[in-house]
């Protein structure tokens, strides 16, 4: 008999998301184990080795008691890095419980062509990714870091349309990144950059999950 799928999965909540263009909405989290990369400003490194394996099927029937509470119409898979696995199955499966998928992904694995929503993340030093979200991506979003540069920004900025926005997020909401984040943005003005915003993670401002 095939063994049902499963994934490693660190914590399912409710919560709103605080990032990006869908900032403010109520939302599913799914946070997924591991990770390929080890960025020194990560804010979830609890995700990249704990976690526990879980079948698909229980992780959305954990999903599907919270909206009995908390009826939100997405789900988001974060991490870690959920493309490091196959989120295939849950995917597929949450779709038939009627709910929206957001991925969160930093874009070095392809992106899976069922989610509804895909956040890239692009990171340090190359702030590569993967061909495939040039036209997928609805959104991408640069953590503010000390090493970030004009540079990177510009290289980000060409690697995507024009109508796909460009988000600025401070690093954990800290001083001197929402001052860099501002210094930037006026930086990409200077150079005719359009479709830069600045972003701040509305969740930890209003110190929720």
């Amino acid at each position: 008999m095939r063994r049902p799928p499963t994934l490693k999965a660190t914590e399912i909540f409710a919560s709103v998301q605080g990032e990006g263009l869908r900032q403010g909405e109520p939302t599913l989290f799914v946070r997924l184990a591991g990770c390929n990369l080890r960025c020194g400003f990560c804010d979830t490194k609890k995700a990249w080795r704990a976690g526990r394996e879980l079948p698909v099927d229980a992780i959305v029937e954990e999903v599907a008691r919270l909206r009995l509470g908390y009826p939100a119409a997405w789900v988001c898979l974060t991490g870690g890095e959920p493309l490091a696995q196959n989120v295939r199955p849950l995917v597929l499966r949450l779709h038939e419980a009627d709910l929206n998928v957001q991925i969160e992904t930093n874009g070095t694995f392809p992106p899976d062509p069922r989610a509804d929503w895909h956040t890239v993340s692009p990171k340090p030093p190359d702030y590569d990714v993967h061909p495939g979200f040039f036209k997928r991506a609805r959104e991408a979003k640069l953590v503010v870091c000390r090493d970030l540069t004009l540079d990177a920004v510009r290289t980000v900025r060409a690697a995507f349309p024009a109508a796909t926005p460009i988000f600025l997020q401070p690093q954990s909401n800290a001083a001197w990144s929402r001052k860099k984040a501002l210094e930037l943005l006026a930086g990409t003005l200077r150079s005719g950059l359009e479709g830069v915003r600045l972003s701040a993670q509305l969740h930890k401002v209003y110190g929720i999950g």
